[in-house]
């Protein structure tokens, strides 16, 4: 697909290049940031799955730069337009003093970077430099990329050392990872599926108590288990559709905030969880000293009739077959421990809308992108492709 014709399906598409973003996938960021003020009091963060490095660049515009972008930039204009309104109309009757004048900073355009900023970018394709990002190409499934990360955070860290936690713990962690898709949806759901549970344990690894996860999930018909899961370490768990993310696919963002863990839980990638591989074991230990407990109500065999019980209510139809409704004997009701994740949509509803396309202004220029991917994997594709003559072959010359 040509770029123009891109430029035309894709508004964000369109606007990253003008923008200078590296992915359409900073303004996801920018739009969860904006519902959730993702950056307050952030000054440490680690990116994973951080190719070709969009969400480190907004990372890198936001602290070390100090430009104002989602939350921090929408504060700003509406600080401003209720000075203008004020200024318009004159003082509220009614209102506080405090309400009648609000007074907008000069200084709050001025770039202000955040002091002792540290992030760090992990991916296993290479990933462009960017001002004040440490990159580090590792894959964050193996136990290995642990060492490499808290060495990252903390130069003094003893890489032989047997403990994996850091010494000075991050504020935010984050993931815009997924795998290649194959259009299997079961599939593809089970292998995101995967990688984020590599994401949170690396996460559980080097974040702070009152820290926040944010990671791309496949939304499928067991992911509330993954809420579940979520749930037990952090004390607010959210899933957010950004507007700039298409309504027809089945990805969404799960916000984590209030790292809390469990009272004894050390983390490791060894054991994932702080279970690891024996959570088979220790269920089926469980189940082993559970009471077992029978219905009271038996069948005659003789008489082919049920015991009558006031318990259990019954009915008999036409049929003469009779049902008897059990109780549930796994939990009383009042000790229901469901629980389901709020969805929330992100982004201004006047904003581009992802699936739609849009008419071009007049003398618009398709420009080129800002990053060309580094090690593409269809760059050998495109190189036996190059030396075959174009898509199919070596033209012959015409007579």
């Amino acid at each position: 697909m040509g770029k123009s014709s891109k430029d035309k399906r894709d508004a964000y598409y369109r606007l990253a290049k003008e923008q200078g973003w590296r992915a359409r996938s900073a303004f996801k960021l920018l739009q969860l940031d904006e519902e959730f003020d993702l950056f307050a009091d952030v000054t440490r963060v680690i990116d994973l799955c951080a190719a070709p490095g969009s969400w480190s660049q907004v990372l890198s515009r936001v602290l070390i730069k100090g430009e104002k972008f989602g939350r921090a930039a929408w504060q700003n204009r509406e600080a401003k337009f209720r000075q203008q309104m004020l200024g318009v109309f004159g003082p509220v009757k009614g209102a506080a003093p405090e309400e009648q004048i609000v007074e907008v900073d000069p200084s709050e355009d001025e770039l202000k970077p955040r002091k002792d900023v540290k992030i760090v970018s992990i991916d296993l394709q290479p990933i462009s430099p960017l001002p004040g990002i440490i990159t580090l190409r590792a894959d964050i499934t193996h136990p290995a990329t642990v060492p490499l990360l808290l060495h990252a955070l903390d130069p003094d860290y003893d890489a032989t050392s047997k403990d994996q936690k850091a010494a000075h713990p991050v504020d935010l962690v984050i993931s815009d990872g997924a795998p290649d898709v194959t259009g299997l949806h079961d599939l593809d759901i089970y292998v995101q599926s995967q990688l984020l549970f590599a994401a949170l344990n690396l996460a559980l690894c080097v974040l702070k108590p009152g820290g926040k996860f944010v990671a791309k999930i496949f939304r499928g018909k067991n992911v509330d288990v993954l809420y579940a899961q979520l749930k037990i370490f952090f004390q607010e768990v959210h899933v957010a559709k950004p507007r700039s993310s298409r309504a027809s696919s089945v990805e969404a963002f799960i916000v984590c905030r209030n790292f809390q863990p469990p009272k004894g839980f050390s983390a490791s990638l060894e054991e994932p969880l702080g279970v690891g591989y024996r959570l088979s074991d220790m269920m089926e230990e469980r189940r082993s000293v559970l009471p077992i407990r029978a219905p009271t109500i038996l069948q005659n065999p003789e008489t082919s009739a049920w015991d009558s019980n006031p318990e259990y209510p019954r009915s008999t139809d036409a049929d003469g077959v009779t049902e008897v409704e059990f109780e549930d004997l796994r939990a009383p009701e009042k000790d229901d421990v469901r629980w389901i994740a709020p969805f929330i949509a992100c982004g201004d509803l006047s904003a581009f809308d992802s699936d739609a396309s849009y008419r071009l202004p007049p003398g618009h220029v398709s420009l080129d992108p800002v990053q060309p991917p580094t090690a593409p994997p269809y760059k050998r594709a495109l190189e036996m492709r190059k030396l075959a003559g174009g898509a199919y072959g070596k033209t012959g010359s015409k007579s």
